[in-house]
């Protein structure tokens, strides 16, 4: 009896169990069909919320992108706008020649600006350009009511470019001025409907940089900036934000299906136009590469689970992508893509929030600015080739990042320039140290390709805040001090002082003095014979370039050469002398005329055109030319000099080599090209009496010059046992202060003139 009550308790027990399972066996079934139905429906709305946040995103970073880069373009402006000279040239009467070289082509030509407009501050308008050149004012119509509306935008608090400090009144004004005590300027931007398209403008003050008093009882100007949304621009958008096929559609244009857009409004709310591109769209992939999971976790338990886990990883890794994607394109717009170091926007962003830490009492001692720059490094792109240069920008950027403490923040402002910011106490002596410490990293070579390549760099250092709290005129100071290290020998580091702010100026004014100058006409030439060394007959001239200040006096070309290459007018003021000299020899008595070329001029694609188009319009037999180069140009052997070389000689120009013996020479040069003749630098003759080596090379570099089949000149021949020397060693030509010093064209002229006389009766 027991034994059955036993058994039958644990049939029972079982059936129940049996029961209780099979309840939930279906209870989980309908669960998991419920929870499938939900997790589907969930999915599905995830996946369309994935592309929301994605084209939200894709739609912030463009908005931002478009705003950076009118805040670009208003900080470029701003080497010109902000500037005492631009003042005087724009009131009380405008500079027309002045604004339409600077408004209208140097920013179309360096800033990418489609149209500007000089506008006051009532709006009323002074001067109009379109693509670079002086358009009617008229055309201000088409953007007038934007602009001032902007220019009203403009004066509201927080439209300062720069640290706002105090304020002032201007014409009755208020007006908010930095910590130099002048004015800060004003600017705003937005969309505007020009030419029928969209495009981005902005307007800035045209405002004092030293002399307030140049505002007078007006008001300042504005310069309206439009730069029009132009491929070039939406395929740079498009590489930053990592973007599919940007364009540009109507105001009223349907939007294609899958693109992603922003409206493109103006000021006034105005709709004119559509920015598009291809959007991303993680949600059809999650769906696509998620749904045979999906499927068989719907009969099985462990497929819900792995399709679940499957589908928070895709969910995950689509936001990481798109995380990514900013931080790549926000990295890309901080950093060189060449070196990897922060480039100058990342670098004035840091320095700004430091100065500004440094003047709350927030963190031990000064903010020092260092700006570095590799001395000759033109010298290595031009004889190892640009590769080479690269490598060296990139190992010495990882040379300054492994070798500098950690707390050192290192940027890269393109080309060979490098800029350091340390925080650290002790003023001159920390920048002693500092400079130091940047020259000792340079002094172990490089290697690059197998070859050890030994540079140098200069160093130029400033701090603040006691130098200044501006992160622009702190860069300023630290580019003066560089400056001045370079013109002291290089390979050195100069902290900056104030008595370097009166050289630069000076540069500066010569500079701008210069470029008058050529578009003056205000240069002239003076023209030195060239004689023989057997009977002193001139058998021809050297056109050398002067500069007759009409308050400075005579400049050296010494001096303005350099500035004229630094500042890029070398082209134009070499082409300025080619046609000079050809007009005013062309109609001279037969002899030679030689000239000096610049390597900038030959380097020029647009060279040989320029000296065609001169040769026709002067109208000058060129066989009568010599064109003079120095041994650097052929440092570059690239097709490029050969052909220009080549082309000249076809054209009927013969080519001296200037300056022999004391830069690069190499004899492989002198068979890549037949020069006509070759010019003895002047260091070899001044020694040539007391120096027996000098009388030794001399003689082998004539020499050389005769077995190439070449004429050989000697330079700066000035007492007559030099004149003896150098025609024992076989100089065929001489040309020095012993025979004539350089003259005007119209004794140049006289002289070749009497010379021929006599020949004429003496036959």
């Amino acid at each position: 009896m027991g034994l059955g009550l036993i058994t039958r308790a644990a049939t029972a027990r079982r059936m129940v169990e049996s029961l209780r399972t099979g309840w939930v066996a279906l209870a989980t079934f309908l669960a998991l069909l419920a929870f499938s139905g939900a997790l589907v429906g969930a999915f599905s709305h995830s996946t369309r919320v994935a592309d929301d946040l994605a084209r939200t995103d894709e739609r912030a970073l463009v908005a931002r992108y478009i705003a950076r880069v009118s805040a670009s373009s208003v900080l470029a402006q701003q080497s010109l706008l902000s500037w005492d000279e631009t003042v005087k040239r724009t009131r009380p009467v405008v500079d027309k020649d002045w604004v339409d070289r600077e408004f209208g082509q140097f920013f179309h030509s360096n800033l990418a600006i489609d149209a500007a407009f000089l506008v006051h501050a009532d709006g009323t308008v002074a001067g109009a350009w379109h693509n670079g050149q002086s358009a009617p004012l008229s055309d201000f119509a088409d953007v007038r009511a934007q602009a001032v509306a902007l220019i009203a935008k403009s004066q509201e608090p927080g439209r300062e470019v720069g640290r706002a400090t105090g304020r002032t009144l201007i014409a009755g004004m208020p007006w908010t001025i930095g910590s130099d005590g002048l004015p800060l300027p004003r600017a705003a931007g937005g969309i505007v409907r020009h030419k029928g398209m969209p495009a981005i403008i902005t307007v800035a003050t045209v405002m004092p940089d030293r002399d307030i008093a140049l505002l007078g009882d007006r008001r300042p100007d504005y310069l309206v900036a439009i730069r029009n949304l132009q491929p070039v621009l939406l395929r740079q958008m498009a590489q930053d934000l990592v973007l599919n096929d940007v364009a540009i559609m109507p105001a009223d244009g349907d939007k294609a299906q899958g693109r992603n857009f922003i409206p493109l409004l103006t000021g006034s709310g105005e709709r004119v136009g559509l920015l598009t591109w291809s959007a991303k769209t993680p949600g059809p992939t999650i769906v696509r590469r998620t749904a045979p999971l999906l499927a068989t976790w719907i009969l099985f338990f462990i497929g819900v689970v792995v399709g679940g886990t499957i589908l928070l990883r895709r969910s995950r890794r689509t936001a990481h992508e798109l995380e990514a994607s900013e931080a790549q394109a926000q990295h890309n717009a901080l950093h060189d893509a060449m070196s990897g170091l922060p480039n100058r926007q990342h670098y004035m962003q840091r320095l700004r929030a430091e100065l500004a830490d440094c003047a709350l009492g927030h963190g031990p001692g000064d903010v020092f600015v260092a700006y570095i720059d590799i001395d000759s490094f033109k010298v290595v792109n031009d004889t190892l080739g640009h590769h080479v240069g690269d490598e060296l920008v990139r190992q010495v950027a990882l040379r300054l990042r492994r070798a500098l403490p950690p707390g050192d923040f290192i940027s890269r402002f393109g080309g060979d320039e490098f800029v350091l910011l340390r925080r650290a106490e002790g003023g001159r002596i920390a920048a002693d140290a500092l400079g130091m410490q940047v020259m000792a990293l340079m002094r172990e070579p490089f290697v690059i390709s197998g070859n050890n390549l030994e540079v140098s760099c200069s160093c130029g250092i400033s701090w603040g805040p006691e130098q200044s709290e501006d992160p622009g005129e702190l860069l300023r100071r630290a580019d003066i001090a560089l400056y001045r290290a370079k013109q002291r020998g290089r390979a050195r580091y100069r902290r900056f002082t104030r008595d370097m702010d009166a050289s630069v100026k000076l540069r500066r004014e010569m500079e701008t003095e210069l470029r008058r100058a050529i578009a003056r006409d205000e240069l002239s030439v003076a023209f030195q014979p060239i004689v023989g060394t057997v009977q002193g007959d001139v058998r021809g001239f050297e056109a050398l370039l002067r500069w007759s200040h009409p308050e400075r006096g005579e400049i050296r070309p010494g001096l303005f050469v350099p500035i004229a290459e630094q500042s890029g007018l070398m082209i134009p003021l070499g082409n300025w002398m080619l046609r000079r000299v050809f007009n005013e020899c062309r109609n001279w008595p037969q002899c030679d005329i030689s000239v000096n070329l610049s390597p900038l001029q030959i380097m020029a694609s647009d060279f040989l055109p320029t000296i065609g188009g001169i040769l026709a319009e002067t109208g000058i037999d060129p066989r009568r030319v010599v064109l003079e180069i120095t041994e650097g140009v052929m440092l570059d052997r690239s097709d490029h000099v050969v052909r220009v070389l080549r082309e000249l000689n076809r054209m009927g120009f013969r080519i001296a080599l200037d300056d022999f013996g004391i830069g690069y020479s190499s004899l492989s040069y002198l068979r890549s090209f037949q020069f006509d003749r070759i010019k003895i630098d002047r260091s070899f003759v001044q020694n040539v009496e007391g120096d027996m080596d000098a009388q030794s090379i001399l003689g082998a570099i004539v020499s050389l010059g005769h077995t190439l089949r070449m004429k050989v000149v000697a330079e700066g021949v000035e007492t007559e046992v030099q004149r003896r020397l150098v025609q024992a060693a076989g100089c065929e030509l001489v040309q020095g202060h012993l025979f004539w010093r350089a003259m005007p064209t119209e004794d140049a002229r006289a002289l070749i003139d009497r010379q021929n006389e006599r020949m004429r009766l003496a036959s």
